[in-house]
């Protein structure tokens, strides 16, 4: 299938470019499948579990929508589709692409440092995805380790790495919505941290466990295993690579 036209509208400087998207759908203003809205500077960016991320000069600020069918996957899965493309996106910028990796859901790191994240956030039937990527800097967070693009190498030009991201996400939109999440999954588990890994996982009430990264179910949920063998279905959480 041939890619679709790029459609990106800069902004200079914004709260949050999905808090934007939204806005302008609950406005009831018509906001196209496959545009995207980049800023400059976004002072309010968010993660989850109210997590602020703060932005960079030269790094990747941007969202876009997906309108939700009912013909389509679940809609929780298009979080690995989003992943996916993030990824193919910055792989093409890496000299040592081996270096990059997956982290469930749907954050990339760089030689264990967080590079770059992904929120969805849903608006009847359309999902606003917003998406940060460290191109030239990276904010320092208290509990984790951040990297950028410019640690690795010369740094893409932003407009240019958004005309990557742009291109690489409706080639995984449509691969989403022909193959489903079977194919989809594959590809992540391939591109993530690998079976048996140790993982520690908080959940929204600040709940920690540990285990061994177990594989994924057939709807993305993450399988845990316990030490005594148990295996957690984790559906929602924050996952920590222990040791990475």
């Amino acid at each position: 299938m041939p890619d679709k036209p790029i459609r990106i509208e800069l902004i200079e400087q914004t709260g949050s470019t999905s808090a934007d998207l939204l806005q302008r759908l609950a406005a009831l203003e018509p906001v196209e499948e496959g545009m995207w809205l980049v800023a400059e500077r976004q002072i309010a960016g968010r993660g989850r579990q109210g997590r602020s991320w703060l932005d960079g000069p030269g790094n990747f600020m941007g969202s876009t929508t997906v309108h939700i069918y009912p013909q389509d996957p679940p809609a929780p899965t298009l979080s690995f589709a989003a992943a996916l493309a993030t990824y193919e996106a910055v792989l093409t910028h890496l000299a040592t692409p081996q270096a990059l990796q997956l982290k469930w859901p749907n954050d990339l790191l760089l030689g264990g440092a967080k590079i770059a994240g992904i929120l969805l956030e849903r608006s009847g039937n359309v999902a606003v995805v917003g998406i940060g990527v460290n191109l030239t800097a990276s904010p320092q967070l208290g509990d984790r380790k951040t990297g950028h693009l410019a640690e690795r190498g010369p740094a893409p030009d932003r407009d240019a790495f958004a005309r990557d991201l742009a291109a690489s996400f409706d080639r995984e939109l449509d691969r989403w919505r022909q193959y489903g999440t079977e194919p989809l999954l594959k590809r992540w588990l391939a591109a993530a941290h690998p079976l048996g890994s140790s993982l520690a996982v908080h959940n929204a009430e600040g709940v920690r466990e540990t285990g061994e990264f177990a594989g994924l179910e057939p709807d993305g949920a993450l399988r845990l295993r316990l030490a005594d063998g148990a295996v957690r279905v984790v559906h929602a959480g924050d996952v920590t690579i222990e040791g990475g």
